[in-house]
């Protein structure tokens, strides 16, 4: 019954004595003594991510061993990822695991569920946590239905332009076929001021995103005082690496929070699979797709996971049914899980604040780079955008021929803004990547 939790110290106690052992140092004495830990002449030891710093830098040596300084962000983000996380999630019985369609006998699966949720609402401040979606774009269109169906009468929502690109047009994708009107994203010169204005008696929710698609950073509690003051619901896509340091939804007084949790503890893997966060306030529990796991007692008192929620859209609803989340990112909600745990409240701090400031250092160097603007009016994170002198994909051709993965190309996206590209710079970029950088630039330009 008890799938997927280690053996506890009374059983381990068990197995000694059926064979004839007191303690499992026992196991070894046969080993002498001397050879059980022998002195090793190693250097001082290093931190994990130092230590694969050091290992990459070694593997340079082979003929064609090569790698690149990454600076590109914009939704997938290139952080350190523990080595304990890939061990744990490559056990049989994580990966093998599909959806607890029989769940009470899963508690192992349950119980990594539960732990996700609760370390989520920790970091989220918000009092509901399901069991995830697909990645942070169905996460946020998943928060625009569940806004529908609490206001039923009111089929509006007001899209903010900041919101990612991609996120925006999956949100598109999931309602084309429903009766709901979508404004303030098409003009691409508009303003967040002008997109707030459109709030009015038929808008169901708003959907804002900060740090937004340009890394920018707002206050949401006035901006969430007057989607309120309308009637409507706040929607708010964050990001999980931020909210070490920053604003969190609940201090925000969003009524639903997403984000995209590829950054916890879950490689860039190509584009997938990655990890949608969702959370929102327990008085709309009843509207909330996926899943919920809950902790309770059984009739003997032993701690017991329960499923405590399940839409069953597919189920029940059939061709009624509004959403598409039937299972929710087990094994990369998992991942994530590790990674906080083994992390901690300080060490997300520490990886927000050396984000932030190795973010801020960049753009302070190119800043005086003749030829280049960084636009920063508005406080930024780990994302800022900067004007270049020449066409993007030339820029990113020659930073590529240096060793150095550029920014993304927003002429795809925003062609108002120029020759621009948005940086990323996260705790894997060193100061001396960042002079790397600034130095190619330089030469770019001359």
């Amino acid at each position: 019954m008890s799938h997927y939790i280690s053996i506890t110290d009374a059983e381990r106690a068990d197995m000694l004595a059926a064979i004839g052992l007191e303690s499992v140092s026992d196991l070894f004495a046969d080993i002498p003594s001397h050879l059980r830990f022998p002195p090793m002449d190693l250097p001082e030891p290093l931190s994990e991510v130092d230590l694969l710093r050091e290992l990459h830098a070694l593997s340079q040596q082979n003929a064609h061993g090569q790698s690149h300084r990454i600076f590109l962000g914009a939704g997938a983000y290139h952080h350190f990822v523990p080595s304990a996380v890939d061990h744990i999630l490559r056990r049989s019985e994580f990966y093998t695991a599909y959806t607890p369609y029989q769940p009470e006998m899963s508690q192992g699966t349950l119980q990594a569920i539960f732990e996700y949720q609760s370390l989520m609402s920790a970091l989220t401040g918000m009092e509901v946590v399901n069991a995830s979606h697909y990645d942070g774009g169905t996460a946020v269109a998943e928060a625009a239905i569940m806004a529908l169906n609490l206001s039923r009468k009111r089929r509006k929502l007001v899209v903010a332009r900041s919101v990612h690109p991609q996120y925006r047009t999956v949100l598109r994708t999931y309602l084309q076929g429903l009766d709901v009107q979508i404004v303030g994203d098409e003009d691409p010169n508009v303003t967040l001021d002008d997109t707030l204005a459109q709030v009015d008696s038929d808008t169901a929710a708003v959907v804002l995103q900060s740090p937004d698609f340009l890394g920018r950073l707002y206050d949401m509690r006035p901006i969430a005082q007057r989607i309120h003051a309308a009637g409507a619901l706040l929607s708010l896509h964050v990001d999980p690496i931020a909210l070490g340091l920053f604003q969190t939804p609940a201090e925000a007084d969003a009524d639903m929070a997403t984000a995209e949790g590829q950054s916890l503890g879950i490689g860039l893997n190509f584009g997938g699979p990655y990890l949608g966060i969702f959370a929102s306030r327990k008085k709309y529990v009843h509207k909330i797709a996926g899943r919920l796991v809950g902790a309770t007692r059984d009739l003997d008192g032993r701690l017991a996971y329960v499923m405590t929620l399940r839409a069953r859209e597919q189920d029940i609803r059939r061709d009624r049914a509004s959403s598409n989340i039937c299972t929710n990112q087990a094994l990369m909600a998992l991942a994530a899980t590790v990674w906080m745990s083994l992390l901690g409240k300080q060490g997300l701090k520490q990886i927000a604040r050396i984000c932030y400031h190795r973010a801020h250092y960049a753009a302070n160097q190119i800043k005086q780079l003749r030829g280049y603007t960084v636009l920063d009016q508005r406080p930024f994170f780990r994302e800022f955008v900067v004007q270049c002198p020449h066409p993007i994909a030339e820029i990113q051709s020659m930073l590529h021929d240096h060793g150095i993965v550029g920014g993304y190309d927003l002429s795809l996206d925003e062609p108002q803004l120029g020759h621009a590209m948005l940086l990323c710079v996260t705790e894997m970029n060193t100061r001396a990547d960042i002079d790397a950088l600034v130095t190619v630039l330089r030469e770019i330009r001359d």
